[in-house]
């Protein structure tokens, strides 16, 4: 394929699960392009950083000492399974000794020991730890008998590795779209959004296709038919997406190229051909990944990607990809 080589995630292969065959799922769902918060906590906490310590012998670093890496996920102490990182400082600090360490890190399982010093301020480790993450993407479709649906198009990944956050539980919330930073060369643009603290569903499955979960309330929206990947071809087609608070809009796309075997989040190429969504964001940008994208009366994948050198052109996924991830 042509010049795209580096990208974003506008808002990371597949992996996918046995499914029935295409006959067997929704003929039509309902459309989104609206916004969702979501709240994320993952299984664990996860190292984000390290600093040195002040002891008895000098200044240490007891977490980079006992082989901890960024990005590691720490899962357990001393046996015990933890999740926010306030149950991770105090057991430190509570803590008499070594402690053993349970971590995920690139998928894999390991263990350590760490030793901690003693500080005028009390034990320390020198670890920096996160255990939650926020952001906002757009809903691609829901189905209207259950209230399930699926957005973002690609996983919520770690910043900094790019792996999918093992999740242990997510929150999806309401949010109201307050502005946009446009997107330029080399500098990619955001939708900005302010969570309303309303809980409206879950998030029941984070995979690298796509997010999934369960609303409490049925969404309104459009039914329309799905389109396989067979059906999408190249030429005029159109996103759906939500800019302010006077909800989706449709703009007008072009789809240039076609991976038909595609199994990842990178199915298709789309260009913004609309001035008035150039206008308004500069092209795609962080926040309408999930954006649903339409041709031929049909819905037939997702916004997911914007290429870092031109915010005007970037990938789609197949909406058959998002059904397999789902597991439909």
């Amino acid at each position: 394929m042509r010049r795209i080589k580096r990208f974003i995630a506008a808002a990371a292969a597949c992996v996918f699960l046995a499914c029935p065959a295409w006959a067997e799922r929704p003929r039509s769902v309902g459309v989104g392009g609206m916004p969702f918060g979501v709240r994320f906590t993952a299984e664990g906490v996860v190292v984000i950083g390290f600093s040195e310590v002040e002891g008895a012998g000098g200044r240490v670093n007891p977490a980079k000492d006992a082989g901890l890496c960024v990005n590691d996920i720490i899962t357990a102490v001393n046996g015990v399974e933890i999740s926010t990182a306030e149950e991770m400082i105090g057991m430190i600090e509570a803590g008499a000794g070594p402690l053993t360490l349970s971590y995920l890190r690139g998928g894999e399982r390991g263990e350590t020991v760490l030793c901690p010093v003693e500080t005028e301020g009390g034990r320390r480790a020198g670890l920096w730890v996160r255990d939650t993450m926020a952001g906002i993407g757009t809903v691609t479709y829901f189905l209207p008998e259950t209230g399930e649906f699926a957005g973002l198009g690609h996983g919520i990944c770690d910043t900094e590795s790019g792996e999918l956050v093992p999740m242990e539980r997510g929150t999806v919330t309401d949010v109201v779209i307050t502005g946009c930073e446009k997107g330029a060369p080399g500098t990619p643009g955001e939708l900005r959004g302010s969570f309303t603290g309303a809980e409206v569903g879950t998030i029941t499955k984070n995979t690298a296709c796509g997010v999934f979960g369960v609303f409490q309330k049925i969404p309104e929206g459009e039914r329309m038919e799905i389109g396989g990947r067979e059906s999408v071809h190249t030429g005029r087609a159109s996103i759906l997406c939500t800019l302010d608070g006077g909800g989706p809009e449709e703009y007008e796309v072009c789809i240039t190229e076609i991976n038909r075997g595609s199994r990842d989040n990178r199915s298709f190429s789309v260009v913004v051909t609309d001035p008035a969504l150039t206008e308004k964001t500069g092209g795609i940008v962080q926040g309408m990944s999930g954006s649903p994208v339409l041709q031929d009366g049909r819905l037939i994948g997702a916004v997911t990607h914007v290429l870092v050198g031109d915010p005007a052109e970037g990938y789609g996924i197949f909406i058959e990809n998002m059904f397999d991830a789902a597991g439909m």
